[in-house]
């Protein structure tokens, strides 16, 4: 009988066991392990591999590396300072952490990011490069997810029983992995809103369910959709939120009327774009007999209709802010309300929230009074209207706007068409839209003169069909009519927020601020606009302000327009609401609120209460609730912003999908290691021509001036250069544009 061979024990040594145990116990310093569970973390179970732990565990603790807590258990001795922060994703799948404790934002190498996910907040320690000497760090724990829900596309392995979404955007470098029995039943190449459930520590994707179908990839409205799922905003109010608004009591009642300033009787209209649906302010305006004009500001009062506790204003709370997209609105109140009942339209009363001001011919406020009031709209009045009017000095002898084209008198001059329909004022109204304008531009003039920043930026719109196809693209500039209302709003604005800060005791109320500006980014802008000709002069005098409205002003009208008005923009700090009041630097204004816009804004709503709280002398509010309400509103407005710019990027696409055999004039707008951003000077859309697609030479970027350089040739394409570029890839679902560079731009 042959004799059985013993089995040799395995003497396989773990690679790298030191290191290992040590991330171990470092990504979880307050966790203690045994030698079971860090050999079940490494995956091993064998009496050798145990034997190495328990080995490396005895010798690390003789060197005061790790601490035996209890028998058996053991815990890292953190020498290493750590911080927190913000991950920001970068492309290739590195990144940076924004970390209060750091001037810099930390680099952080794709070895080193721990399947952190862009946005989330981080636990690192940070260390010197060995030779840059500059800091770098390593991500040790996710704190708190920014998110767990992401939008992409599904792609269905049938054969293998499982599936992949793989998220839209470029900051997620990894696929969701999907068992078949969580996909919802999608088809493959739909949009989905997926989970992610856990990450175990040995996969290299996480875990996630499909929760929600959008439909297929490309289609239009599943794109649209897409945008707002991937920042959670909502398309549909939830039936209980549409059954309580259209059970409101929407009539205007004479016992609601006797608790209110009656103002029905003054001349009241309104000015909007002409493809408004909703009207939330109106002025009215009045001369007095000691020579004062009494101008009233009236918004509507929508939280009359709003009432604290209900499921409409929990789901207004919740939206915090209408979004703004290409082709719809998503509105933050239903339509009944939004449209309706608070909309000051023509030839209707509404209830109103109102700022009356006495006001003399130098725009000097010599009174004021705040509170409800009740409104008629004798007109409604596009911008273009307005414009009109104040460019002609126009004053017609027959009254009223005339909605029905077929009943116009043609005898009568019109002075604006608008969409077939024909529009007339009366000589009041057209006088007091002259005299608003007059003292609108003494008011704006005062503004300057203090100190504000006049920023006009372009604004780029889309000409659409009625299948929401872009068929063109048209700039929207602010003039005379869209600055008397902005100067009116400001006003009311201001006062309301000057009115409720003197207040004594003290009063905590809804402030818009604005700091003061980034010192290094105002460098940083100095040295880009130099390129064009431009000076920013900070030190003589220290007039930031002067200084970078004399810049707007010069380069109105020139190519490096929009680049500039942008970068300049990117200079400030952010706004945002709070309790705590800092001013607004950018308006040059010690107080401000925001208070005429409550259907589109809940901090509007907000300041409507608690200034009526206060006119009724009741107590103050808790400051520390109401931060609450300030962060979670200026969140939403973030995501708002974000998802209103991904829509435009979105249509961009679209629109330059059926352009692509077109060569465009473009300026250079952004330089990076993998590429030169441009930005077509016709319809100001802008992609990326990736470093690695421009011929002629082997190009490197110069951090230092902006610029990706020809090694041999020294051929240089600078920020703010004009080159001529042609479509190369249009990517609707990643919303990726990528141009091929034909050259520089000769005159």
């Amino acid at each position: 009988m042959t004799k059985k061979k013993k089995r040799k024990p395995s003497h396989n040594k773990i690679s790298n066991l030191t290191n290992t145990i040590l991330s171990i116990l470092k990504k979880e310093r307050t966790k203690t392990f045994n030698y079971k569970q860090i050999a079940s973390k490494l995956g091993v179970n064998d009496a050798s591999s145990r034997n190495q732990i328990i080995k490396k565990l005895a010798q690390l603790k003789a060197k005061d590396e790790i601490e035996e807590v209890d028998r058996g258990k053991f815990k890292a001795v953190v020498n290493t300072e750590y911080h927190t922060g913000i991950f920001d994703a970068a492309q290739r799948g590195n990144g940076y952490v924004i970390c209060d404790a750091f001037e810099t934002d930390i680099y952080i190498a794709s070895n080193n990011v721990n399947k952190a996910l862009d946005g989330d907040e981080v636990e690192l320690y940070v260390y010197k490069r060995r030779k840059q000497g500059k800091l770098e760090g390593e991500i040790t724990n996710i704190i708190k997810r920014a998110k767990t829900e992401y939008v992409g596309t599904i792609q269905i392995h049938d054969k293998k029983n499982f599936a992949f979404v793989v998220v839209d955007g470029n900051k997620m470098k990894t696929d969701i992995f999907v068992p078949i029995n969580k996909t919802l039943k999608a088809q493959d190449g739909d949009k989905v809103v997926v989970t992610m459930l856990d990450w175990p520590d040995k996969a290299d994707s996480p875990n996630g369910k499909v929760i929600k179908v959008l439909g297929k990839a490309g289609e239009h409205n599943t794109e649209i959709h897409s945008i707002l799922a991937e920042y959670g905003l909502p398309y549909e109010f939830p039936t209980e939120v549409e059954e309580y608004a259209n059970n409101i009591n929407l009539n205007i009642l004479p016992e609601e009327i006797a608790k209110r300033r009656d103002m029905r009787q003054d001349l009241t209209f309104t000015i909007d774009p002409k493809d408004a649906k909703d009207f939330d302010d109106a002025l009215s305006f009045t001369v007095l007999d000691n020579g004062l004009y009494e101008i009233g500001i009236h918004i509507a009062d929508v939280s009359h209709y709003l009432k604290e506790g209900t499921v409409l204003d929990d789901e207004a709370y919740e939206r915090a802010t209408s979004v703004y997209l290409v082709d719809r609105v998503v509105p933050m109140l239903p339509e009944i309300l939004s449209n309706g009942a608070c909309s000051l339209r023509p030839n209707e009363e509404k209830y109103t929230f109102s700022a009356v001001f006495k006001i003399n011919d130098k725009a000097e406020i010599k009174d004021q009074w705040f509170g409800r009031t009740v409104t008629y709209s004798d007109a409604r009045f596009a911008y273009e209207e307005a414009q009109a009017i104040i460019e002609n000095n126009v004053a017609f002898n027959k009254a009223e706007i005339i909605s029905n084209p077929e009943k116009i008198d043609t005898n009568i001059p019109t002075e604006v068409a608008l969409d077939g329909t024909a529009y007339k004022t009366t000589p009041e109204i057209a006088q007091a839209v002259l005299k608003l304008d007059q003292l609108a531009k003494k008011m704006r003039s005062q503004r300057m003169r203090s100190g504000a920043i006049s920023f006009d930026k372009v604004e780029v719109k889309f000409s659409l069909d009625e299948d929401a196809n872009p068929i063109g693209v048209h700039f929207k500039t602010s003039q005379d009519a869209n600055k008397l209302i902005e100067e009116f709003m400001l006003l009311a604005n201001k006062k309301v927020s000057e009115f409720v800060s003197k207040m004594k005791p003290p009063k905590t109320f809804i402030y818009r601020v604005h700091d003061e500006p980034d010192e290094s980014k105002l460098a940083s802008l100095q040295s880009v606009v130099s390129r064009f000709g431009h000076k920013l002069d900070f030190k003589s005098g220290g007039d930031i302000a002067g200084a970078l409205n004399k810049l707007l002003t010069d380069v109105q009208g020139k190519k490096e327009q929009n680049l500039v008005d942008t970068l300049a923009i990117r200079t400030m700090s952010k706004a945002e609401y709070t309790t705590s009041n800092i001013g607004h630097y950018g308006l040059a204004f010690g107080d401000y609120s925001h208070f005429t816009s409550p259907i589109r804004r809940y901090p509007d709503v907000i300041a409507h209460r608690l200034l009526q709280r206060y006119l009724d002398g009741e107590k103050s509010v808790s400051a520390e609730t109401y931060e609450e309400i300030c962060k979670h509103c200026s969140n939403m407005e973030y995501l708002a912003t974000k998802a209103e710019r991904d829509s435009t990027k979105y249509m961009q696409i679209r629109f330059m999908q059926d352009h692509q055999d077109e060569e465009f004039v473009g300026v250079i707008s952004g330089a990076t290691d993998w590429g030169i951003y441009i930005e077509i000077i016709s319809n100001k859309c802008e992609g990326m021509v990736r470093i690695r697609d421009v011929k002629g030479d082997y190009f490197e970027f110069d951090q230092d001036q902006y610029a990706i350089i020809g090694r041999e040739t020294k051929i240089m394409y600078q920020l703010g250069d004009e080159v001529i570029v042609k479509v190369k890839n249009a990517d609707l679902e990643k919303r990726h544009l990528d141009f091929e560079l034909i050259g520089k731009y000769q005159e």
